[in-house]
């Protein structure tokens, strides 16, 4: 029979919120497993012990704004609209039905005046990964590295070209001196000290937000963007680190320094790191070999000039410090370069008689010549690693790991477009929008190990 619900429902009901909020909901399972009493102690500093008016409780403030990075909600106004009527968000915050929610003001007022230049947001980040620790679902052992764009809230037609200058390697100094002790043992005279000349480029600054970068990649959409470079453990693929730079900003140059700082912060024993082909420089590749950590780097495809023979033909005879060519002559060696290469050249006499010159050479002289860095071995050795039984399984983990965590964040939690604009406000979207899926991980994981001791218990 049909029935009619079309009753006032101006009833008065006797209801607790605890009931509510279902058993199995993940809300339920963070407030279990995660403990935020920290966020209390670490932003005591910006508030005034004895003076102003009371304020928000800063666990509930931040709460407030991890649910909207949760769940996807762009708009700290909608946010607060969302919270006055889902129960699961009032009994997280530990409001009650009839309780007043923080006005949206309150999260726009403390982002950008109260914790403005702060490293709150990094260290929130940084003590959920300790959590992850203490739960011992992170080994700091395998590390995946990559980076993806996020769009900047800006439109790439309103910009001006600028001049800008490349930046510093930190790596100078370090390759300076193996550039002096490769022309030494050579028997080649030091190369005068010269003061480094850096190269200028002119590049295209948005109007809307100076600060973002305009990116160029095969494959991708030309725009203003921010890169989030991102590293995740392999145990159970918990972010360990979050850096965000201009989308102009090449993957390997923040690499070395936000390694370096895992294993400073973290005591991390890191032993094996996957890598694309982004990350595949000879700086990078002696860092790590020097570090002795198992390093597997995607290749890039090199396209040689057609006609003519690629590099590979050309072996390299480390005891004689020579190449042979493809018809066995000896490639000599002729010097280290300011930048680090040792130069090769073959006898011109000899390679004007051989049946192979058209396809070696085309220079006027007939005379061939290679360049091999002086760091060169490290490269050949990540290449070997990466052919190996070992580096084939790691490498293939990376979609399963970092790709996955970039799909997870863009897909659940909004994270294809900025949020805000400038780089403090990309870095503020990328720890949090990290916060939250490593939240989420430590939570069902704990959740699901609570289930099967409670059955195994049954």
């Amino acid at each position: 029979m049909l029935s009619d619900k079309s009753k006032s429902q101006n009833t008065y009901e006797f209801v607790c919120i605890e009931e509510l909020v279902p058993e199995d909901h993940l809300l339920r399972k963070i407030d279990k497993y995660i403990d935020f009493s920290f966020i209390k102690e670490m932003v005591r500093p910006y508030y005034c012990e004895d003076n102003g008016r009371p304020s928000i409780d800063p666990v509930v403030l931040f709460k407030m704004m991890l649910l909207g990075y949760l769940y996807g909600i762009r708009s700290e106004r909608q946010l607060e609209q969302e919270i006055k009527t889902n129960n699961a968000y009032r009994w997280f915050l530990r409001l009650n039905l009839k309780d007043p929610v923080p006005d949206h003001s309150t999260i726009s007022f403390n982002r950008h005046k109260r914790f403005k230049d702060s490293k709150v947001f990094q260290e929130i980040f940084d003590e959920i990964v300790y959590q992850a620790i203490k739960y011992r679902m992170v080994a700091g052992r395998v590390l995946f590295t990559d980076s993806t764009h996020i769009k900047a809230n800006a439109n790439k037609k309103k910009y001006i070209k600028i001049k800008a200058m490349e930046s510093a390697r930190q790596y100078l100094a370090e390759l300076d001196q193996a550039i002096k002790e490769d022309r030494r043992k050579n028997g080649k005279k030091p190369l005068q000290v010269k003061e480094r000349i850096y190269k200028v480029k002119e590049i295209k600054q948005s109007t809307t937000d100076p600060e973002s970068g305009y990116m160029y990649r095969t494959g991708k959409p030309e725009q203003f963007c921010y890169l989030d470079h991102r590293t995740v453990d392999f145990k159970y693929n918990i972010i360990t680190d979050v850096h965000v730079t201009p989308g102009n900003t090449h993957d390997s140059l923040p690499y070395l320094e936000r390694l370096k700082r895992q294993t400073e912060k973290f005591q991390f024993k890191v032993e094996a790191v996957a890598l694309d082909s982004g990350y595949l420089t000879i700086p990078i590749c002696h860092s790590l070999k020097e570090e002795k950590i198992f390093a597997v780097i995607g290749h890039r495809r090199f396209h040689p000039t057609k006609g003519l023979f690629p590099k590979s033909k050309f072996k390299y005879d480390p005891d004689n410090n020579e190449y042979l060519c493809p018809n066995n002559q000896v490639l000599k060696y002729r010097t280290t370069t300011r930048d680090g290469y040792r130069e090769y050249i073959s006898n011109p006499q000899i390679c004007a008689q051989c049946p192979h010159l058209k396809q070696c050479t085309r220079s006027s002289n007939h005379q061939k010549v290679i360049t091999r860095h002086v760091w060169e071995e490290s490269k050949e050795w990540v290449h070997q690693n990466t052919l190996s039984n070992s580096g084939k399984m790691l490498y293939k983990k990376r979609k399963e790991t970092i790709e996955r965590s970039f799909a997870d964040a863009k897909q659940l939690h909004g994270y294809r477009y900025c949020r805000y604009r400038g780089i403090r406000g990309a870095q503020e979207q990328a720890l949090m929008t990290a916060v939250c899926q490593n939240i989420k991980k430590i939570a069902n994981h704990l959740d699901k190990v609570a289930k099967k001791m409670a059955a195994k218990a049954a």
